[in-house]
């Protein structure tokens, strides 16, 4: 049976043996037309055969896979192509305020950067102040070279099991210290 034979109506058993049959080309087709328009904005060919599915699947139930099978592949991955590249060079990264003042508080200038250190050396301090191998495993944990579970269970002595409960305890002690640091804010208009 070849592409142009396959049954005109799209029932459970026409429509499987339609993907079986239509896989190869699609994917084929995707992964040429992504690697042809590598020169410009990159199309991913597992979009592009994502697309062509949906495509296949849009067309009217009474109306069954298109004549020329091979074609019709063919043109609507070069249409799915067309959009992607046309939608990626008019698309702009959406700008999320919170995010925004994160990242600018990484490359927001000196201001922001001592004010970034300084509350760095607070969450030091407060963890100096906490009981037990609490204070060495948060340390390790804070360490700048993102030690994995395994290099600090070995620098603790700890069984790596055991460093995910302790964790959590020590947070939560953290947690408890530095809520009863924190002053309460005054009450202001209304909420008198």
């Amino acid at each position: 049976m070849t592409l142009v034979d396959l049954p005109q109506t799209l029932p459970a058993q026409g429509a499987a043996h339609l993907v079986r049959t239509l896989y190869p080309l699609v994917r084929a087709e995707a992964r040429a037309e992504a690697a042809a328009s590598a020169t410009g904005a990159a199309v991913d060919p597992a979009d592009l055969e994502q697309a062509v599915w949906l495509r296949l699947l849009e067309r009217p139930a009474g109306q069954g896979p298109p004549p020329d099978t091979a074609r019709w592949v063919r043109d609507t991955v070069r249409a799915e192509a067309r959009r992607a590249r046309r939608t990626a060079r008019r698309e702009r990264p959406y700008r999320d305020e919170r995010t925004a003042d994160l990242t600018a508080g990484l490359f927001g200038g000196p201001e922001r950067a001592a004010l970034g250190a300084d509350q760095r050396r607070m969450l030091h301090a407060a963890v100096d102040r906490l009981p037990g191998p609490c204070a060495r495993l948060l340390h390790a944990l804070l360490a700048p070279g993102d030690p994995t579970y395994r290099e600090i269970a070995g620098e603790l002595g700890m069984s790596q099991g055991s460093l995910g409960p302790i964790r959590s305890r020590c947070l939560g002690c953290l947690r408890r210290m530095l809520a009863a640091e924190v002053v309460a804010p005054e009450l202001r208009g209304k909420e008198r």
